[in-house]
């Protein structure tokens, strides 16, 4: 089991319950979907699952390990393994695509080699091939997007969140990435999307897993359940 939650609350210090006893199971390989109206709760189950906020009660699991408890080094260990994609983008406005992509790759402390080699192997990958020179600014809506999920599997994630990833972007730009997701989960990286957008998630046939009042209410295969 790669991904595992046993009785995850969220409490906030203003007393907002965001999450409620969530208990759910996501294997290897998966591409799941998470689902649910806004303030379900589907964006603070993301940043627990990437150890960028902590659960008030229960635990959340990754490859079997209680993240809450690991150390420093084991926390920049999980990080190099899992990607993230953010809806607001949350790239560098005054750098160039290149600069951007190559960002995660620094973080973790990659040779310049290496850099030089795999950023244009990435952008390759989502359709961005030969634009590595170009500010981000300069892109559409859909090609940040781009630029951000390149961003997120350059450092080949066991697992990759997105939280509302079409959220502004039109339905054929939605389509196109939704295509380019299907295409990483194929090569091996498992997928949960939180989204709001109902046709996609009954367009793609894949598991649904649905929040309502931060309750877990739905795990089914093949569409919207609210």
């Amino acid at each position: 089991m790669l991904i595992k939650t046993i009785n995850v609350c969220k409490v906030y210090k203003n007393g907002l319950e965001a999450l409620k006893n969530i208990n759910l199971e996501i294997d290897g390989g998966e591409f799941v979907f998470l689902t649910g109206a806004s303030g379900a709760g589907k964006s603070t189950l993301i940043r627990l699952l990437f150890r960028e906020e902590l659960a008030t009660t229960g635990q959340v699991l990754i490859s079997g390990r209680n993240i809450a408890r690991l150390s420093q080094r084991e926390t920049v260990r999980l990080r190099r393994n899992t990607g993230v994609v953010f809806q607001d983008f949350r790239l560098m406005e005054r750098n160039t695509v290149f600069d951007n992509v190559a960002f995660a790759l620094k973080a973790v402390e990659r040779s310049w080699e290496e850099i030089r080699i795999r950023v244009p192997q990435v952008l390759e990958k989502v359709g961005l091939g030969g634009r590595e020179s170009e500010n981000v600014m300069h892109l559409s809506g859909g090609e940040q997007q781009r630029v951000a999920v390149a961003r997120a599997i350059i450092n080949h994630p066991l697992i990759l969140f997105a939280d509302e990833p079409t959220g502004d972007l039109d339905p054929n730009t939605s389509l196109e990435l939704m295509k380019l997701f299907e295409q990483i989960n194929n090569d091996g990286t498992t997928l949960l999307i939180a989204t709001h957008d109902k046709e996609m998630v009954n367009r793609m046939h894949r598991r649904v897993l649905t929040l309502n009042g931060g309750k877990l209410v739905g795990d089914t295969v093949g569409g919207w359940q609210l």
